[in-house]
C-alpha cells in the first residue's frame, strides 16, 4: 500500500511548480494524516518543516528545489514511491536553547543546526564560557561563538572554520567567530552530554544576540544550551547519498 504523503514547499516558482506536479501524481494529505512529508525547497524550507512538526513523528523527505541543499535529495518526479520506500532514515536531536536578556525576559528555543552568539554592534563580543558548571574561558573577546550539532556541522559551523563531525558522532563543536583574544583559540569537541553556558560581558556596552536556527533574541544577558534527546527529527535520504556520505564529501570540495 503506497504511503500517504503530505507535500510543502517554498514559495519560489519552481518549488511550487514540482508542488502542483506531484499532488497531482501522487495525491496529497494533510501533515496531521501523512505518512510521509515531502518537502520541496532548499535547507530553510527543510528546517522549517521539521520545527513545525517535530511533535507528529513523522519522517521528512527533501527534494531539492532551493539553493542550498545540503539536507535534501535530488529532485525527480518519477518514482517517488519506489525512494520513499528505499530511503535511509536519518534522526537528529536538536539543542534547546535557553536565553535570558537584558530586560529579564526568558526566551526557549530549539535549533537543529546550531545557537549562535553575535556582537550587535560595532564593538567585539566579551563571552565568558562555561560547561558543565565548570568556567573554561574567562573571557573571549570575538565576534561571536557558536555550538553546532554534526548535522548543523557543515553550516555556519564550518563557514567559521569549526570541524565537521560524523553524523553517528556523540560531540557537538564549541567554535569562535573571528576571535581576537585569545586569538589562537578556535574552538572545542564537547560531548553530546555536555550543558554549555555562555555569560555575556560588559552586555550594556557590548550587546549580543543570539541565534537557534531562525529564532533570534537581541541583547542576551546568558544562554545556555544542551542537546535535547526527547526529541527526534527523521530525515529520509537515497540510498549512498545520507548525511554520513555528504558530510565526508563535503571536506574534499
Amino acid at each position: 500500500m503506497a504511503r500517504k504523503i503530505a507535500f510543502v514547499a517554498s514559495d519560489v516558482p519552481s518549488a511550487q511548480k514540482s508542488l502542483a506536479l506531484l499532488a497531482r501524481q501522487y495525491g496529497d494529505v494533510s501533515e496531521e494524516q501523512a505518512d510521509v512529508i515531502v518537502a520541496l525547497g532548499g535547507d530553510g524550507l527543510m528546517l522549517q518543516t521539521l520545527h513545525r512538526t517535530q511533535g507528529l513523528d513523522v519522517p521528512v523527505y527533501g527534494m531539492n528545489r532551493g539553493t542550498v541543499g545540503f539536507l535534501m535529495n535530488e529532485f525527480s518526479s518519477d518514482d517517488l514511491s519506489e525512494r520513499l520506500e528505499a530511503a535511509v532514515e536519518e534522526v537528529i536531536n536538536p539543542l534547546s536553547m535557553t536565553a535570558k536578556s537584558v530586560d529579564g525576559t526568558m526566551h526557549d528555543a530549539l535549533a537543529i543546526n546550531e545557537v549562535s552568539l553575535l556582537r550587535g554592534g560595532p564593538q567585539a563580543a566579551k563571552l565568558k564560557i562555561t560547561i558543565d558548571g565548570h568556567l573554561r574561558l574567562e573571557e573571549l573577546v570575538c565576534d561571536g561563538a557558536l555550538l553546532a550539532t554534526p548535522a548543523g556541522s557543515t553550516a555556519y559551523n564550518y563557514s567559521a572554520h569549526g570541524p565537521i563531525l560524523p553524523i553517528g558522532s556523540d560531540v557537538l563543536a564549541l567554535t569562535a567567530v573571528a576571535a581576537f583574544r585569545p586569538r589562537r583559540w578556535r574552538g572545542a569537541l564537547l560531548p553530546k552530554t555536555a550543558t554549555v553556558r555562555f555569560d555575556v560581558i560588559d552586555s550594556d556596552k557590548r550587546p549580543v544576540m543570539a541565534d537557534a536556527d531562525s529564532r533570534s533574541v537581541r541583547n542576551v544577558l546568558w544562554v545556555e544550551i544542551r542537546s535535547e534527546p526527547s526529541i527526534a527529527h527523521r530525515i529520509l535520504f537515497d540510498p549512498g547519498h545520507g548525511l554520513e556520505e555528504r558530510l565526508i564529501s563535503e571536506q574534499f570540495v
